[in-house]
């Protein structure tokens, strides 16, 4: 499969939570993380989304936020990965920072030149990946 999206996950259904439009689904990661995914209750049915179904879980790089000091606060978004800082590559107006997971995925980021000097982003930091479920494409091998 040939895709856009940088970041591409290969994980595990663990629980599928299906509602009246929408269905949750929990992508467990190798590394033992995990990723929550909102999809339609449609897209479940015709992907055939069930608990131990191998999964691909796609977010695009800008969806990602990068996430140094919660400040006491919580947030809305269900993907929260904390990791470490491994990478952080300029460009003219954004850079793309890497965060590794405690198993191994690396999370890409692409944020504003100005938020990684505002956050002092760089390697070795601790960060936290922050999507929302809506964010997160799956894709399943036919």
């Amino acid at each position: 499969m040939k895709v856009s999206a940088r970041n591409q996950f290969k994980g595990t259904v663990s629980e599928v939570r299906p509602g009246s439009v929408y269905t949750e689904v929990l992508i467990r990661l190798k590394g033992g993380d995990t990723i929550v995914a909102m999809i339609t209750k449609e897209s479940a049915e015709t992907l055939a989304i069930a608990t131990g179904k191998e999964v691909i879980a796609m977010i695009k790089a800008p969806h990602v936020i990068i996430v140094t000091d919660f400040g006491g606060y919580r947030i809305s978004a269900r993907n929260q990965l904390h990791g470490t800082v491994t990478q952080v590559k300029p460009g003219a107006i954004n850079s793309e920072v890497d965060v590794e997971l405690s198993g191994g995925e690396k999370v890409a980021a692409t944020v504003t030149n100005e938020s990684v000097e505002t956050l002092e982003l760089c390697p070795g930091q601790l960060a936290t990946a922050v999507f929302k479920a809506g964010s997160v494409i799956l894709a399943v091998a036919d």
